[in-house]
């Protein structure tokens, strides 16, 4: 007799993330490299880990005085404690006032999980949720299992390749009276005095529940207290609140996924009621949260040298991804890329977006072997002294690729007299090289110009710097080709000199 299985009609379900990484580690191009890390990478391309980490860790793996008994449902009452103080002060008006508490959680998803099961039960009269942020989160896909009605957003503005404020707050004005409303990533937003305002002032008239998200304090701009400052507005208009608080990234403890939900409530009795609620549904969800991240991030933020230690690796990190963006986006400039990529370095954080196209993407996947996400959002970390030329140099192909240059260059036929075309942006004309060369006589500048090739009136340059002979410009040498061949403009296109 054929017994028929249970899971016969389950569909299998396409990966939601992970696509890319797998089709990167099947790739066996030896240069591969692959800019989506969730991780920050140290330049070796390893993760980061803190270094006052390691040697807790250590530390903690051998003291025998230890007591690993199940921890109760809320938690590490230490770790609740240091982690509220380390997001809003030590002396902050909602922690003196005793009306802010934490629930210790499981994962970077395990604050959301446990808070739309508090709001699908204790705000039954509104199941929809407006999440926004400046990329897709997966917190869309909790509230959809809990059966809220979601919407996503995003305030990344593609066309003006800004973070746009004004697309939040549009998205909050056509948000229904008494939803909930979940931000990640508003510091990117840099709203204005009035902007805040008009903000708190639209979810205090549609009696809107926000939701946020603090992902990595500390690794946005590298002050742990700038990056959370919006909440003391919240707070100060006497909003109450849940916030996801995620403290693996920002200590470099990936395995083991620390956080805990926060709630902000108007008096202390109210928060007393609605923490008792979320222990019982974190009882249900996973009895007791993992305790080792927990003790090792409690032990750097009690201990003042240590916790000074992690606020130097934490400011260290961001100085070093200022540095890389600039470096991208200077480099972008001396190769001629068309456009502005004043958005690069304009954007926080270890993860921001390149300003590339869908094709651009494609072109940077397919051909040069680079894996970033189809939004362009990349890891900067993940650039380094070893990567950036190539990464830099794709970008700028990518860029030309997609507005049609390769196939300009292909229809290139041999002409005898070049000079009847504009072949230099500047003063002069220059002399049409032999084969090999290409003159720079007549560039009215001085030897540190970078000089500037049109290509047939096409509107594309490319830029080398000329070889000098007693601080003049003179004779450039290029590589054995013929200049009337497609090769030449191949070779001169993408060639650095």
């Amino acid at each position: 007799m054929t017994t028929l299985s249970v899971f016969m009609d389950v569909p299998l379900v396409q990966k939601l993330e992970g696509g890319l990484l797998k089709t990167y580690k099947q790739d066996d191009y030896p240069n591969k490299m692959f800019l989506a890390y969730r991780v920050c990478m140290t330049s070796e391309g390893r993760p980061w880990v803190s270094s006052v980490v390691h040697k807790l860790r250590l530390q903690i793996a051998q003291d025998p005085s230890l007591n690993y008994e199940y921890m109760p449902a809320m938690g590490m009452k230490s770790f609740i404690q240091a982690s509220l103080e380390l997001l809003f002060g030590k002396y902050s008006q909602v922690i003196v006032e005793n009306r802010v508490g934490g629930v210790h959680t499981v994962g970077d998803s395990g604050a959301f999980q446990l808070g739309a099961q508090f709001l699908k039960t204790w705000r039954c009269n509104s199941q929809t949720v407006y999440i926004i942020s400046s990329q897709k989160e997966l917190h869309g896909l909790v509230f959809q299992d809990m059966g809220f009605t979601v919407y996503e957003y995003s305030f990344w503005d593609s066309k003006q390749l800004c973070m746009n404020p004004n697309m939040l707050l549009d998205v909050l004005e056509q948000a229904p009276h008494g939803c909930i409303f979940v931000i990640g990533n508003i510091g990117n937003c840099k709203l204005t005095r009035y902007q805040w305002a008009k903000l708190m002032g639209t979810m205090k008239s549609k009696q809107i529940f926000p939701f946020f998200d603090i992902p990595y304090q500390g690794l946005s701009t590298g002050d742990l207290e700038e990056d959370t400052k919006f909440l003391h507005y919240f707070v100060s208009g006497g909003f109450e609140f849940f916030c996801s608080q995620s403290l693996s990234r920002n200590f470099g403890i990936y395995d083991e996924g620390v956080g805990i939900l926060v709630v902000v409530a108007l008096n202390n009795q109210l928060l007393l009621c609605a923490l008792s609620q979320l222990m019982n549904f974190a009882q249900a969800l996973w009895l007791t949260p993992p305790t080792t991240g927990a003790r090792i991030i409690t032990s750097i933020l009690c201990n003042p040298a240590l916790h000074k230690a992690w606020k130097q690796s934490l400011k260290g990190v961001v100085e070093n991804i200022m540095l890389i963006k600039e470096k991208v986006k200077e480099k972008l400039r001396l190769l001629g890329t068309p456009g502005s990529w004043d958005h690069i370095t304009d954007q926080n954080g270890t993860h921001s977006y390149l300003g590339l196209n869908t094709k651009q993407v494609e072109y940077l996947v397919k051909k040069k072997h680079i894996y970033i996400p189809k939004n362009g959002r990349i890891n900067f970390t993940c650039i380094n002294a070893c990567n950036i030329d190539y990464i830099t140099e794709s970008i700028h192909e990518a860029v030309l690729f997609t507005k049609g240059s390769e196939r300009r260059f292909q229809n290139v036929k041999p002409q005898k007299d070049m000079r009847s075309h504009q072949l230099l942006e500047g003063s002069g004309w220059p002399a049409w090289p032999q084969k090999g060369q290409v003159s720079l006589r007549g560039l009215q500048a001085a030897s540190t110009q970078t000089l500037r090739i049109r290509l047939f009136g096409s509107g594309l340059t490319v830029r080398f710097l000329p070889v000098t002979v007693d601080k003049w410009p003179t004779w450039t040498q290029l590589a054995d080709v013929d200049p009337a061949s497609p090769d030449f403009f191949k070779n001169l296109f993408l060639q650095r000199f």
